[in-house]
């Protein structure tokens, strides 16, 4: 190969719910199969960026949060060593479009089908729905794994 850009790359939404930890795993055993590369996106936003909740929130500590929760996550779902070719990306912002923008030149966005809410439009629709509306590439909704009773 003498590219990167030769190389299948797999977007996938992370948010800490159940749904995108199963989003992530599929992701990754795709890209498995592909021989491609994993871009785990997680998105986050000052809580009082968008409201009048009060006086601006200190966004270094915010994002040191993010930072935290997201390799959590990853940690979570891919306890051991990391793919070789996984990418994380966090960004600030809306998580359907950061999604959508991220989705421009990938083989496939991964989202899960249920997030954790709370997003300031979530009153639009869901993140799931609007990437599917409007990313550049195939969409795969992957809907939360079934707990199993041992």
């Amino acid at each position: 190969m003498q590219s990167s850009e030769l190389v299948p790359r797999v977007v996938v939404g992370v948010d800490g719910s159940p749904a995108s930890r199963a989003a992530l795993r599929w992701a990754v055993r795709h890209a498995g199969m592909v021989d491609g590369a994993v871009e785990a996106v997680y998105v986050w936003d000052t809580p009082s960026a968008r409201g009048w909740s009060g006086p601006a929130a200190d966004t270094d500590f915010d994002l040191e949060q993010a930072r935290e929760r997201f390799a959590q996550e990853v940690r979570a779902v891919i306890p051991g060593e990391p793919p070789p070719r996984l990418r994380e990306r966090l960004v600030q912002g809306d998580p359907s479009e950061a999604l959508i923008q991220a989705s421009e030149g990938a083989e496939l966005l991964v989202v899960g089908r249920r997030g954790i809410g709370g997003f300031a439009r979530a009153m639009l629709g869901s993140v799931s729905q609007r990437c599917a509306q409007h990313a550049a590439c195939p969409v795969v909704v992957v809907r939360q794994e079934k707990e199993t009773a041992h």
